[in-house]
């Protein structure tokens, strides 16, 4: 009798600790269930966003095709949501292009079809393919759950019939191979997980009210159960030192449901094990929350500098200017500022999207009127192109004509018109000048050699060029040169002929060292407008020079050239001004500088009075 007793007291204590340790259990699920939670939370937090609104559609392809490759779901449809609008934006806008276009050709809206280009064609095939591949996976894993949910209901039913059969060990360690596999087995659908662990955690009760094992065993149980659960408290107090917060979140995580599928420990060391294991977990969320909110804090810092940067790039949005080298010049300011906004982090997810959203707007608008603004500039160099693949046709028309008075003057009028028309392509300016050239020369050359009487006149021009030369001379030794003599002796220059070939360079030297004496004896005139007036003098003749176009550029960039020379020395000679004090061994040095910049600022006003004037030729 004493045995019995005995005996049903220790099966008496192994039941009320199962039940203590069922409730230890119930204990640990709440808490993981909270921890996942925060666990959620914190990578939510920290993903880093992309903004894909400044994406071309090139790029939201790639993107794309990288997400169909990938598994996680969530992710995948998360990023679509975003990235699909974009791209339909992009769609809808060439689309509305194309439908203008093939209107504009006599088309009508009802005949328009639009097929897309092959960007349209690889979204739209990858959109699929990862649909297909959901669908798939959803329906692997409702099969999975299903499959699951089998299983464990043919572990429920062997546990019932362990928990009214007859004592023995034997029945024990079946139960306890029915635990294993009940923990291996995975997720089962939602709507039957409540009751499925609720009949499992009753059966376990019923188990172990109706059983009578052997007390040795179940003590031998709890006490391997103990082990396990210590060595879990000793890896979840490790998870301390790990560095990565979101990394040690995880292996809790995980622990946590070690923990949770763990059987019963003895009784007497149930509340110790579970705050040993609580406190290590609360060291982990301690460093988490510490880790978010230091996260939240410098997210905050990041709003406010980009806000400001948003500020600051608005302006952009309504730039406008009808110069390329400003547009340049602003390009680089604009970029200078998404460099800074590239170097500053994330941001709170709540106010990431307007900020990018205001941000990136105005970028893409300033870039839209550039592109509108050399769009129009592109297209009026076309029409200049064409114009001048006009002119160049024409003169191809004429450059075998015999008629050589008419010809000349129409190959002339020709070279007037072409020096009218503004810039080309620049891939095209060396061309199409060298082409229209060719044919006017080709015309010319042959009428010098086929008409005698082209020497003569040639002749007659030289002499009647010599004869301007000589009256040059005579009025630079005397006091009767003056800019309107100069003027109207200068377009008598102009307006004689060709001369013989062999004479060209020599007649334009004497006319050219002869204007500068000329210049030089004009009384009442200062240094600056002498320069001036030889400059005019210069242009003049440049604008009956059949190369005109690109003398007058080479003279442009030496004129530029000197400016940029004069600006370094200024520069140079300001700066070695404040090397020196104000004792009185420097003030002649200062006053030698001071008199450097004064004579190279009026030299600097001097060469760009001389580059406006240059502009004006054509």
């Amino acid at each position: 009798m004493e045995m019995e007793r005995e005996k049903t007291d220790e099966q008496g204590s192994l039941i009320a600790g199962v039940a203590d340790n069922r409730g230890n259990t119930l204990h640990s699920e709440i808490d993981l269930t909270d921890h996942e939670e925060h666990s959620e939370e914190h990578e939510h937090l920290e993903e880093e966003h992309v903004d894909y609104s400044h994406f071309t559609k090139g790029q939201l392809v790639n993107v794309i095709k990288e997400l169909s490759k990938e598994s996680n779901f969530k992710r995948i449809d998360h990023i679509i949501k975003e990235i699909k609008p974009l791209y339909d934006d992009y769609r809808d806008k060439e689309r509305a292009e194309a439908l203008s276009r093939f209107t504009a050709t006599g088309g009508t809206a009802e005949d328009f079809e639009y097929k897309g280009d092959d960007n349209d064609i690889a979204f739209d095939a990858n959109i699929k393919l990862i649909r297909d591949r959901k669908g798939q996976y959803i329906r692997a894993l409702e099969e999975k759950k299903a499959d699951n949910l089998k299983r464990k209901q043919d572990l429920i039913e062997k546990i019932r019939v362990l928990a009214d059969g007859d004592n023995s060990s034997n029945q024990f360690d079946a139960f306890k191979e029915i635990q294993r596999e009940w923990k291996s087995i995975g997720p089962v659908p939602g709507p039957q997980a409540k009751i499925l662990w609720a009949s499992y955690h009753a059966l376990i009760d019923r188990f172990y009210d109706n059983q009578s094992i052997y007390f040795e065993l179940k003590e031998l149980d709890r006490r391997k159960n103990l082990e396990s659960k210590l060595e879990l408290c000793a890896r979840a107090e490790k998870l301390a030192d790990v560095s990565i917060i979101k990394d040690a979140i995880r292996d809790l995580n995980e622990l946590h449901h070690e923990f949770k599928h763990v059987g019963p420990v003895p009784k007497e060391d149930k509340e110790n094990v579970w705050q040993r294991f609580k406190a290590a977990s609360d060291a982990v969320y301690a460093r988490r929350d510490e880790y978010l909110q230091k996260l939240q804090q410098e997210l905050h810092g990041n709003l406010d500098l980009k806000i400001k940067l948003c500020d600051d790039v608005q302006p952009f949005a309504t730039y406008n200017s009808d110069r390329i080298k400003e547009w340049n010049q602003k390009t680089k300011e604009i970029l200078e500022v998404q460099k800074q906004w590239e170097i500053i982090g994330g941001l709170p997810r709540a106010k990431a999207k307007e900020v990018n959203k205001k941000f990136w707007g105005a970028f893409k608008t300033f870039f839209n009127n550039k592109n509108i603004f050399f769009k129009k500039l592109d297209e009026e160099r076309e029409k200049n192109l064409q114009a001048k693949n006009d002119l160049i046709q024409k003169a191809l028309d004429l450059k075998e004509s015999h008629d050589w008075e008419k010809t000349s003057n129409e190959l002339k009028n020709l070279q007037l018109k072409w020096k009218d028309i503004g810039p080309v392509p620049e891939k095209f300016r060396e061309k199409v000048f060298k082409e229209f050239k060719e044919a006017c020369d080709f015309f010319f050359d042959q009428r010098r050699s086929q008409q005698g009487k082209v020497d003569q006149e040639q002749g007659d021009n030289l002499k009647i060029k010599e004869e301007i030369c000589a009256a040059l001379e005579q009025h630079a030794t005397g006091q009767t040169a003056s800019a309107e003599l100069l003027r109207e002796l200068q377009d008598k220059f102009n307006a004689v002929g060709f001369v013989p070939r062999k004479d060209i360079n020599a007649i334009r030297s004497r006319y050219h060292e002869a204007v500068d004496k000329f210049v030089a004896a004009i009384q009442g005139f200062s240094e600056d407008d002498k320069s001036k007036l030889l400059l005019e003098n210069q242009l003049s003749d440049l604008k009956n020079d059949p190369m005109a176009e690109r003398k007058i550029f080479q003279k442009e960039l030496a004129i530029r050239k000197k400016i940029s020379k004069v600006e370094n020395d200024i520069s140079l000679w300001k700066n070695n001004l404040e090397f020196f004090g104000k004792s009185s061994n420097a003030d002649g040095v200062r006053a030698e500088f001071n008199d450097k910049i004064k004579t190279a600022t009026d030299h600097l006003k001097q060469l760009k009075d001389q580059l406006r004037m240059l502009k004006t030729v054509g």
